[in-house]
């Protein structure tokens, strides 16, 4: 494999365009009913500091928690001319500020390649309407599609039709759907093991938890609660799963975080922590242990964008928010969608081209997964350091 090893620094973040920005090609297909190209609003409380705002201009860097800027550090060279590939991004939600990074990074990749690469999603976190989604873009001429799914289970006949056309098949938090290879940022349980590390240092190692998910059918987010609850039985003895209620559910909205983990704090008075898995969960729980006057009494840890959470960090609702950096998942899929296109196999030590993924992983349990070593912790102390 040919590669170009190319020195750069990065420029600073730009903000989260809520429009997109520049740099990708504009000729993707036209959205259906179902899909959105704009993101909306999803009734979340809006970020103490104004969140994502609106801008223009490509983005121009990927920026970890610790401030430094992450050179793509080599770009993969296709043997074959890939001016005519087009790859397909869907995504669970076009609404979602998680998503709306992912973007980013995916109109970074069609710039520094050169392929017409875009992203698409429904405008809610639906199954069946992301299938809607998946469905019409394998109607059109791509070559490769990447999904983040909603329900792999759901998705399974629509990915096996996409294969069945000859279409790459790359998954991106699915390691139980029907693609060619599932990316992760990491290894599942590793994550949910360093989020109960976390919530099990804010609770003092003794205490009521429980764990929340998007919905019970995500994959990736039900490994991540599973990772904390073995992690706690491992190594905290005195961290015990509420019995009546160990997982619920906040359909991957803010509003609906708050609203359930306000029922769980009045119901179970001795719950203690939670573990959030989903990025709407997290400041949605702060939310209701600040309104039951509970800060420093229950504690919230998992995954949140450095927006939605800096304040809530900062005043102590949160203990810590974890992430990887959904632009460069982004860029990465899109990668690795062109080294299958080449004709390269995706394994143990594949470069990608970004830090964070630089040497793959191939799970061990499942050699349909490879995984990079992305994870980061946001505290009061490197917040201000993320602007998405």
């Amino acid at each position: 494999m040919k590669r170009k090893v190319i020195s750069m620094l990065l420029c600073a973040m730009m903000v989260v365009s809520m429009v997109g920005c520049g740099g990708g090609s504009n000729d993707a297909p036209a959205s259906t009913p179902a899909e959105s190209d704009a993101p909306a609003s999803d009734g979340a409380e809006a970020p103490a500091d104004g969140g994502a705002a609106s801008g223009g201009g490509a983005l121009e860097s990927f920026t970890p928690a610790d401030g430094s800027p992450v050179a793509v550090n080599s770009i993969y060279k296709p043997a074959a001319d890939p001016s005519d590939w087009t790859i397909a991004v869907v995504v669970k939600d076009s609404s979602n500020g998680w998503f709306v990074r992912m973007e980013e990074g995916v109109k970074q990749f069609a710039s520094d390649y050169g392929i017409n690469a875009y992203q698409k999603g429904p405008v809610a976190t639906d199954a069946a309407q992301q299938v809607e989604v998946i469905e019409n873009q394998i109607n059109q001429d791509i070559d490769a599609i990447c999904v983040v799914p909603v329900d792999p289970a759901t998705c399974d006949t629509v990915l096996q039709d996409a294969k069945d056309k000859g279409i790459k098949v790359i998954c991106h938090e699915g390691s139980s759907a029907n693609c060619d290879i599932d990316l992760e940022a990491f290894s599942n349980a590793g994550y949910g093991a360093y989020i109960m590390d976390n919530l099990a240092e804010a609770m003092g190692e003794e205490g009521t938890y429980v764990t929340m998910v998007a919905h019970l059918t995500n994959a990736s987010q039900n490994e991540w609660a599973d990772g904390a609850v073995a992690r706690a039985e491992e190594a905290y003895p005195n961290l015990v799963n509420l019995e009546a209620s160990p997982r619920v559910e906040s359909e991957n909205n803010s509003e609906r975080a708050y609203e359930v983990a306000k029922e769980v704090l009045k119901t179970y008075p001795e719950v203690k922590g939670f573990v959030g898995t989903s990025s709407m969960d997290t400041p949605g729980i702060a939310r209701a242990i600040d309104e039951l006057g509970l800060n420093g009494k229950v504690f919230v840890c998992g995954t949140g964008m450095p927006n939605e959470c800096r304040e809530l960090i900062k005043s102590g609702s949160i203990h810590s928010a974890q992430l990887w950096d959904p632009a460069e998942a982004g860029y990465a899929m899109c990668v690795m969608a062109t080294m299958m296109l080449d004709g390269q196999t995706i394994g143990a030590g594949t470069d990608l081209g970004l830090a964070s993924y630089s040497d793959m992983i191939v799970n061990a349990d499942n050699s349909n997964v490879v995984e990079g070593a992305g994870w980061i912790s946001l505290k009061a102390d490197n917040v201000d350091n993320y602007n998405f």
